[in-house]
C-alpha cells in the first residue's frame, strides 16, 4: 500500500488540484511544488465533483417552480411541487457555493448560501398553511404568518441575488448566467406582491441561468 502524497492507497497516481483552488500555499522559503499533497487535494476534488452534478438541481427546481406558478393543479399536489422546488433550489445553492469556494467571490457566495438557508428555514413551517390562516396553538396571528412568509421569500431572493453577483464577478463561468440569476432573484422576490406572469418569468430566467451554469461548469471549469 502506497503512502506517497502523490499516489492513492492502491498505488495509482493521484489527480491533484492546482494551488489556485484555494488550498494552503507553501511556507515562505519552501520549495514551490505544482501539486498539493493528498490530504489537501482529495476533499477539493470531492467538493468540485459534487458541485458539478448537484448544480443540475437548479434547472430542475426552475421547472417545478414554473409548474406551480402556472396555476395548473398537479397530480401529486401543489404543496409537493412547491416543496420539491424549494428543496432542489437549496441543493443548487449549496452546489453553487461549493463551486465558487475557490473563486475570488467566495465570500458573497457563502453569504448568499446562508441567506438562502435562512429563507428555507423560515418559509418551510408555514408552507402548508392556506393564505390568511394561522396555525392552531401558534403565538403568531394570520398577519404574522404572512409576514413570516414574506421574510422567507425575501431571504431566498436575497440569497440568489448574492449568488448571481458572485457568479457574475467570479470569472469562472459565463457572467451572463450571473445576470440571469440576479434577474430571476428579483422576479422571485416580487412574487408575493404580484400576479401572473412575473412568477413564470422568474422561473424561466432561473431555468436559463441554471442550465447555463450546469452546462458551463461541466465543460469550462478545469477538472481536478
Amino acid at each position: 500500500m502506497s503512502i506517497s502524497h502523490h499516489h492513492t492507497a492502491s498505488g495509482r497516481p493521484l489527480r491533484v488540484s492546482p494551488a489556485w483552488v484555494g488550498a494552503a500555499r507553501p511556507a515562505a522559503g519552501a520549495a514551490a511544488h505544482p501539486h498539493l499533497p493528498v490530504r489537501e487535494a482529495v476533499w477539493i476534488w470531492s467538493v468540485r465533483r459534487y458541485a458539478r452534478l448537484a448544480l443540475w438541481a437548479l434547472p430542475a427546481a426552475a421547472l417545478f417552480q414554473g409548474w406551480s406558478s402556472l396555476g395548473v393543479k398537479p397530480v401529486p399536489g401543489s404543496l409537493v411541487v412547491e416543496l420539491a422546488a424549494a428543496w432542489l433550489s437549496l441543493v443548487a445553492m449549496i452546489a453553487l457555493a461549493g463551486l465558487l469556494a475557490g473563486a475570488r467571490t467566495h465570500r458573497p457566495a457563502l453569504a448568499g448560501l446562508l441567506l438562502g438557508l435562512a429563507g428555507f428555514v423560515i418559509a418551510l413551517p408555514v408552507a402548508a398553511l392556506p393564505p390568511g390562516v394561522a396555525a392552531e396553538g401558534s403565538p403568531l396571528t394570520a398577519e404574522g404568518m404572512r409576514a413570516m412568509t414574506l421574510v422567507g421569500a425575501a431571504c431566498s431572493a436575497g440569497g440568489w441575488l448574492l449568488l448571481g453577483w458572485a457568479v457574475f464577478r467570479s470569472k469562472l463561468v459565463n457572467p451572463a448566467d450571473g445576470v440571469l440569476l440576479m434577474l430571476a432573484a428579483a422576479a422571485i422576490g416580487a412574487t408575493p406582491f404580484t400576479k401572473e406572469p412575473l412568477p413564470t418569468v422568474g422561473a424561466l430566467l432561473l431555468l436559463a441561468a441554471g442550465t447555463g451554469l450546469a452546462w458551463t461548469s461541466s465543460r469550462l471549469i478545469p477538472r481536478v
